[in-house]
């Protein structure tokens, strides 16, 4: 499966990017793409986009991840919904979070000490004495009433 992701450059503290077309299964900082579709410098905010090959690439099957979708549906490449990237944790086949816009709520109604539920406290046991324990000879008191 053919993936649309960064591919980093740059010095330490320094870094840039290359936007390309791998395998997903490639490592990362691998350097091996099948097509470099444009860059991206975060220190000074410059992007550039061949916007051509990118939705060449789309249509053929390959799919952007989510950092590189949200920066595309910013720069209105493609069409679509930003995907929260860091809000949720993503396990073995979960689908991305979409983000949505807040829904309107009724509000909760108030819960006063009158209505609240009352706990039920249960006595407890009285409490038996304690046998002590490495003696097998009856106490005084009870060699008294044998």
């Amino acid at each position: 499966m053919l993936s649309i992701r960064f591919l980093r450059r740059g010095k330490l503290h320094q870094p840039s990017y290359k936007i390309v077309v791998t395998e997903k299964t490639r490592p990362p900082k691998s350097g091996k793409f099948i097509e470099q579709l444009g860059s991206y410098d975060p220190k000074t905010k410059e992007k550039i986009f061949n916007s051509e090959r990118i939705k060449y690439w789309i249509s053929k099957g390959a799919q952007p991840s989510d950092t590189i979708h949200n920066l595309l549906v910013k720069n209105k490449i493609i069409t679509g919904v930003k995907l929260a990237v860091h809000s949720v944790k993503k396990g073995k086949g979960e689908e991305p979070a979409v983000v949505q816009q807040p829904s309107v709520e009724a509000p909760k109604a108030e819960v006063t000490k009158e209505e609240a539920p009352k706990e039920e406290i249960k006595p407890e046991a009285p409490e038996q004495p304690k046998q002590e324990l490495g003696s097998d000879e009856p106490k005084e008191s009870e060699k008294e009433q044998v």
